[in-house]
C-alpha cells in the first residue's frame, strides 16, 4: 500500500526498507511510524512509502499518542501538525486549513469564562511545538478579549498566536529535538525561526500583521529581544499580546534545565517582566483576569498544605486568603507562605 508521507498515520508500519534519492538507507522495514519518522522522511525528500495495509496491521500496535485533552483540542493540535508538515514540505501552507481549524474552536470557547480551568485542561508534561502553539493561540484570544478588542481582532490575534512558531518547520530536527544545551551556532539557527515564520506566513498569502507577530514575538520592550532588538514603540500591539502568552505558556512547561512551575508562580514572573520587558497593559490584562479566577480553586502551598482560595487580597493578588482544613491561611500576613500549584 503506497501512501504519501503527509498521509501517514501514527502506527503505520513500513512494508520495506526506505531509501532516499541518493540511495541512503533512511528507515528499515517494519518501522512503526510516529511523528519523528514522518519528519525524517520529509527531510530526506521522500514523497511516497510502502506500508502494510492498515486493516492487516498489528492490533496490538502502539495507539496514536493521546494529548489527554478534549476532542476539539486534539483535532486542533493534529491539524496544526499537518500545517507544520505542509510548511516543511512545500515552503508554504494552506490558509483555509488554519481558519477551518481555529474558527470553530474559538466559537466553541466563546462562552468559556473559567480560563484557569481551560489552562489546566491544556496542561501536560510533554509539550511539543504543536501543543504549545494551540496554547498560545487560545491564551492570546482571551487576553485580546480582556483588552477590549473586537471579535474580528480577537480572531486575528489568536491566529497569529497559533502560527507564531510555524518558522520552526524550517529549523533542522536535530536542533529542535536536541537533548542538552545548544551550541552557539545551533542557538543562532533556532532564533531564525522568527524570520522563517515571517517568510512562510507571507508566502502563504496571509497578512503582514500576522507575519509581523511571528517575526516579533521574541522582542522585548527594553531592546534585549531578537531578531531586531526592537523597543516598545516599534513592536506591533498584536505581537506584544502573543509575546506575553508565549512566555506564560513556555514557563509553565518543564525543560531539561527548568522544572515545571505552577500557574501562580509563572504568573508572578510574568508580572515582574511587565516592568520593562513585556507590555505593561497586556501583563495587567493577564494577571487582572486570571488571578480572580483562582478563587474557589484548590491549591498547594509552599509548606505542603492543600487548601482552597477563599478570597483575593485587592492590595496583593498573589497573597489571597486560603482555607486549610477548618482554619485559614492569610498569605498577606504569613509572607513566607506562597501558592506553589493550582490543583483544579
Amino acid at each position: 500500500m503506497k501512501v504519501h508521507v503527509t498521509d501517514l498515520k501514527h502506527g503505520d508500519c513500513l512494508m520495506a526498507d526506505t531509501f532516499n534519492g541518493v540511495g541512503l538507507h533512511v528507515l528499515p522495514k517494519g518501522t512503526q511510524v510516529q511523528r519523528e519518522e514522518i519528519s525524517i522522511l520529509i527531510r530526506h525528500k521522500i514523497d511516497y512509502v510502502d506500508i502494510e495495509p492498515r486493516s492487516r496491521q498489528h492490533t496490538d500496535a502502539e495507539p496514536e499518542p493521546s494529548h489527554g485533552l478534549h476532542d476539539d483540542f486534539d483535532v486542533a493540535i493534529l491539524n496544526y501538525e499537518a500545517i507544520f508538515l505542509e510548511a516543511l514540505t512545500k515552503g508554504s501552507f494552506t490558509r483555509s486549513a488554519v481558519d477551518d481549524t481555529l474558527k470553530p474552536l474559538l466559537d466553541t470557547l466563546a462562552g468559556q469564562k473559567d480560563v484557569v480551568s481551560l489552562l489546566l485542561l491544556l496542561d501536560r508534561d510533554d509539550i511539543d511545538t504543536y501543543h504549545h502553539s494551540l496554547q498560545v493561540g487560545l491564551l492570546s484570544y482571551y487576553i485580546a478579549a480582556w483588552m477590549g478588542y473586537s471579535k474580528e481582532e480577537r480572531y486575528q490575534i489568536s491566529r497569529a498566536g497559533y502560527l507564531h512558531d510555524i518558522g520552526k518547520s524550517r529549523v533542522p530536527l536535530s536542533i529542535l529535538n536536541k537533548q542538552g544545551l545548544l551550541t552557539e551556532a545551533e542557538t543562532e539557527e533556532l532564533a531564525r525561526h522568527t524570520s522563517y515564520g515571517y517568510d512562510l506566513i507571507r508566502g502563504s498569502g496571509l497578512d503582514e500583521v500576522t507575519a509581523l507577530v511571528a517575526l516579533q514575538h521574541h522582542e522585548y520592550e527594553d531592546g534585549t529581544g531578537y531578531p531586531k532588538q526592537l523597543h516598545k514603540q516599534e513592536i506591533h500591539p498584536y505581537a506584544q499580546i502573543v509575546s506575553v502568552a508565549n512566555i506564560y505558556m513556555s514557563l509553565t512547561t518543564s525543560t531539561q534545565n527548568r522544572p515545571k512551575q505552577g500557574l501562580v508562580t509563572v504568573l508572578r514572573k510574568v508580572h515582574e517582566m511587565g516592568f520593562g520587558k513585556l507590555n505593561e497593559r497586556v501583563v495587567q490584562a493577564l494577571t487582572g483576569h486570571l488571578l480572580p479566577s483562582f478563587v474557589g480553586k484548590n491549591v498547594q502551598l509552599s509548606n505542603g498544605e492543600v487548601g482552597q482560595i477563599i478570597m483575593n487580597n485587592p492590595l496583593d493578588l498573589f497573597k489571597p486568603l486560603v482555607k486549610v482544613g477548618e482554619g485559614f491561611r492569610d498569605l498577606s500576613r504569613e509572607r513566607s507562605l506562597s501558592i506553589e500549584e493550582v490543583l483544579n
